[in-house]
């Protein structure tokens, strides 16, 4: 692999691609997807751009990684943060030991130029400047223009990109002329429990039967109840329990202390009960209150006039205006005028 490449009389310093391995388990409808977006089906088709959404710790960046390899492509992950600036998505200038200015080529520009995959992490964490660099990239025009360095660089026509995004709130709101670049959107959800008890194996394999289960029934459970722990929070758990029991085999603390301490520890002493944690979160979101109507901003919820009204308190207010009538026919007879 050439470390440099020339792009309009400048020398680009190129990075390392990922050797990651990413072995995507269960949901085969979605990576079927995923391929199917980075398929070109004529001379005169593009790829596609889609967005990966879910939850964090779902898998979105194992599954690109796992489309890359079945491609057989170099793969390059570039971590975007809310102070990712145009020039860190494409071309660095670096201080040389010569005192020269040498210019690093960043994952996504080192993808464009070998033809590789390169996978935008937390693509929901960027801010607009930064997305509006990449504008040209994600259409048909498919180039950037590095500002730093003064050239426009051209993908090469193998090259593929995926952006992940959490289904959660966003450093910055991406800009509709971005999204509708970043089509379509793959959804991801929890895997089964045969599935989450496959990658759970995968990743710990030396774990025995009895604390796999105990992990597979706890996220089970928390997704069941909608509670945003993860397959990774899983194995996080896990890895601690295995370690703990570990470190003195010979000590006679219970397994089932072990499991209690390494969900505390790991994801919070509320996660140790899942139904009460669940219904505290309902109720922080408002879960019992009765949700409002445009009617409730203008009318008071006993006002006659309110659009959601019931008949019987139209029939108290006809009432009351009956008799506010015949109250003031009293004060007409008995005025003097």
């Amino acid at each position: 692999m050439n470390s440099t490449h020339q792009v309009e009389g400048v020398t680009l310093r190129l990075a390392s691609p990922d050797i990651s391995k990413g072995e995507w388990i269960g949901q085969g409808e979605v990576l079927k997807q995923l391929m199917a977006c980075w398929l070109v089906v004529d001379a005169r088709d593009l790829p596609l751009t889609p967005r990966l959404l879910g939850t964090p710790g779902i898998g979105k960046t194992t599954l690109a990684i796992s489309g890359a390899r079945r491609r057989g492509q170099e793969l390059y992950i570039y971590q975007c943060t809310a102070d990712t600036r145009p020039e860190d998505l494409l071309v660095t200038p670096v201080l040389a030991e010569s005192g020269r200015i040498a210019y690093h080529a960043s994952p996504l520009v080192t993808a464009m130029i070998r033809g590789g995959i390169c996978i935008l992490d937390e693509g929901n964490r960027m801010n607009e400047k930064s997305w509006a660099s990449l504008a040209p990239l994600l259409d048909q025009r498919r180039y950037v223009e590095s500002i730093v360095a003064g050239i426009t660089i051209h993908a090469s026509p193998d090259f593929r990109c995926a952006v992940t995004m959490n289904d959660d709130e966003s450093t910055f709101e991406i800009p509709d002329y971005i999204l509708s670049r970043l089509q379509p959107t793959l959804t991801l959800g929890h895997p089964s429990r045969e599935d989450e008890l496959s990658i759970l194996k995968y990743h710990l394999p030396f774990a025995d039967d009895q604390m796999l289960n105990l992990t597979v029934s706890f996220l089970q459970e928390a997704h069941s109840l909608n509670l945003d722990f993860s397959t990774r929070d899983g194995i996080n758990v896990l890895r601690y329990a295995l370690k703990r029991i570990a470190q003195d085999p010979d000590h006679p603390i219970s397994r089932d202390d072990v499991w209690r301490e390494a969900i505390e520890r790991c994801l919070g002493e509320d996660a140790a009960d899942l139904k009460t944690l669940a219904d505290k979160r309902s109720q922080s979101l408002g879960g019992n209150q009765v949700p409002m109507g445009l009617g409730d901003f203008f009318f008071s919820p006993g006002d006659p006039l309110h659009p959601d009204a019931d008949d019987d308190d139209l029939d108290e207010f006809e009432e009351e205006d009956f008799d506010d009538d015949d109250d003031a026919d009293e004060d007409d007879d008995r005025s003097p005028f």
